[in-house]
């Protein structure tokens, strides 16, 4: 896929604040990203770095209140989705953007069977008939490999194993062949064998159909398995950014180089340690004036308390990372003070 390929999805100055009886959290603070069609982009980061509320703000699909989206441009097929009216969105909720839950347990309505939960974007987006909607669902379960499709559409969830259940959200989320696909830890609830199951088949399908996606994990191993680019948040800020080979091979953000010494070693001596990031992800209350990491970096110095490091260009092509160590000369060993 080229670079200079025009973005599908562009987002720019995104800013996401929830009211809470302690106070503002600001859960996204000025991310900044585009997808290119074609593309996996793999967001990445710890639970509490603001992955899935981003992506949820995209769409407006967080509750308001508390969610309160502050600012921003998220530019899709000539829309800001941030300025059209709630009809004009729903028009592209499900239709030319799909998105897939985390939890495949409860993401399904109990109470309607798969076959209504299948049919019911066909028709309300595509103005399919009863009848159609139900070939087109036949289609669809196939497509992700559920057997015996066209019996299954008579099924209540809870007759579908939990892989079988994700299979499903995957179905009901390509059913308008939506340009763009949003998967927001879709392997998270499942065993590891399923896990590997449904990744083979989001591969499969991104080929087959052609769809950019982004996929929001915590799992890095994953990411470099299916990813195009990686993004890296932490504290609702994209702390690094850049092509999935470059990131594994050289990681700039501290942040980043400590969770790729999180995954444990296939290779290597038996007795060595699993790496831990020390402290947790702060509470963001108010908006952030110094570095969201310091507190957990063995590299912090002054400058990192003072001011917010802003995303650079690093040496690779599309590189791009938010840390002040960037700006010392490369023969110049870093001060820790923390750690």
């Amino acid at each position: 896929m080229p670079d200079t390929a025009m973005p599908i999805l562009d987002v720019e100055g995104l800013k996401t604040v929830f009211r809470t009886r302690g106070g503002e959290v600001h859960a996204v603070n000025s991310v900044d990203f585009d997808l290119r069609p074609g593309e996996l982009l793999g967001v990445v980061g710890e639970s509490g770095s603001g992955k899935s509320v981003t992506m949820m703000s995209l769409l407006r699909l967080l509750p308001s209140p508390p969610a309160e989206m502050r600012d921003g441009k998220v530019m899709f097929d000539g829309q800001d989705l941030l300025k059209i009216s709630p009809e004009e969105l729903r028009k592209v909720r499900g239709s030319k953007i799909g998105f897939i839950f985390q939890d495949p347990m409860t993401s399904l309505n109990p109470v309607y069977t798969v076959g209504f939960q299948l049919a019911e974007p066909l028709r309300a987006h595509l103005g399919m008939s009863k009848a159609q909607a139900r070939k087109r669902s036949i289609e669809l379960l196939q497509l992700v490999g559920i057997p015996d499709a066209e019996r299954r559409l008579k099924d209540y969830p809870h007759q579908f194993s939990g892989g079988m259940r994700q299979r499903v959200m995957i179905a009901i989320a390509l059913a308008c062949d939506p340009q763009v696909l949003i998967a927001d830890e879709p392997t998270t609830a499942l065993d590891v064998t399923i896990q590997a199951q449904i990744i083979e088949l989001v591969k499969e399908l991104r080929q087959k159909l052609g769809m950019a996606i982004i996929w929001i994990t915590h799992d890095l191993g994953v990411i470099a398995g299916i990813a195009d680019r990686v993004m890296v948040m932490y504290a609702g800020q994209v702390v690094e950014e850049g092509p999935v080979g470059e990131i594994f091979r050289d990681p700039q953000h501290p942040y980043t180089q400590a969770l790729l010494k999180t995954v444990p070693a296939v290779r290597g001596p038996r007795e060595e340690k699993l790496q831990v990031i020390e402290g947790q992800p702060p509470i963001m209350y108010g908006a952030p004036v110094a570095c969201s990491f310091r507190n957990r970096c063995k590299y912090a110095f002054d400058r990192c308390s003072e001011e917010n490091p802003k995303l650079r260009s690093v040496s690779a092509p599309g590189h791009r990372a938010a840390c002040f160590l960037l700006d010392k000369a490369p023969t110049q060993e870093p001060e820790a003070v923390n750690g």
